[in-house]
């Protein structure tokens, strides 16, 4: 294998890997959240607003895997 193979196998690495565990953390605070505002209506309010948050820290880590694989085939 020359070096360029291994650079885009080392891209689709990282971006496979980044993006699989955000996303199953995204469907986890998701699936948690709806069910905590089921069992408690009135603070729905404030669940929604800390799983929004949580929701963008994970898609953030999605971002730096990303930036990490574009550095990765570019650099």
């Amino acid at each position: 294998m020359d070096t360029e193979a291994i650079r885009l196998l080392s891209a689709a690495i990282a971006i496979a890997i980044g993006g699989i565990f955000p996303a199953f953390a995204i469907g986890q605070i998701g699936s948690k959240g709806l069910e905590a505002m089921g069992r408690n209506p009135e603070a729905a309010g404030k669940i929604n607003a800390s799983m929004i948050l949580a929701i963008a820290f994970a898609e953030a880590i999605g971002i730096y895997a990303l930036v990490v694989a574009l550095v990765i085939k570019f650099v």
